[in-house]
C-alpha cells in the first residue's frame, strides 16, 4: 500500500490546489446576486477563469483518487485527503493572510500525526 503514497499525495495536492483556485476565483468576481437570475449566475461563476481552472483541476484530482481506491483500501487512503487541509491552510495564512489561530494550528498538527499513523498501519 505505500508504494501507492506518492499518487495519493499528487490527489491531496490536486484537490488543495482546486480549493485555492476556486477561492481565488470567487475573490475576483463581484458579489453573487441571483437577480439576473439562476443559470446566467451559475455560467458567470463556472466560466470565470480562476473557477473553471479549480473545477478542472478537481476533475483530475477526482480521477487519481479513483485509480488510488482501486489499489488501496478506503480506510487508508481516505485520511490522506485530510492533508489537503494543512496545505490550504497555510496556502490560506501566507498568501491570502487568513487567520490562523492556536487552535487550528493545534487540529492541523493531528491531522499530520493521525495520518503519519495510518500511514504506518
Amino acid at each position: 500500500m505505500t508504494r501507492y503514497i506518492p499518487l495519493i499525495l499528487f490527489t491531496v495536492l490536486t484537490n488543495a490546489a482546486a480549493q485555492i483556485m476556486l477561492k481565488k476565483g470567487m475573490m475576483g468576481l463581484a458579489p453573487l446576486s441571483l437577480e439576473a437570475g439562476i443559470i446566467p449566475t451559475i455560467f458567470r461563476v463556472v466560466f470565470s477563469p480562476w473557477v473553471f481552472l479549480g473545477l478542472s483541476t478537481f476533475v483530475i484530482s477526482m480521477a487519481s483518487h479513483l485509480t488510488v481506491l482501486s489499489k488501496v483500501e478506503l480506510s487508508f487512503a481516505y485520511p490522506f485527503l485530510s492533508l489537503a487541509y494543512v496545505v490550504v491552510a497555510a496556502y490560506a495564512y501566507f498568501v491570502f493572510k487568513e487567520d490562523v489561530n492556536t487552535l487550528r494550528i493545534a487540529g492541523i498538527g493531528l491531522i499530520c500525526l493521525g495520518t503519519i499513523l495510518i500511514s504506518r498501519s
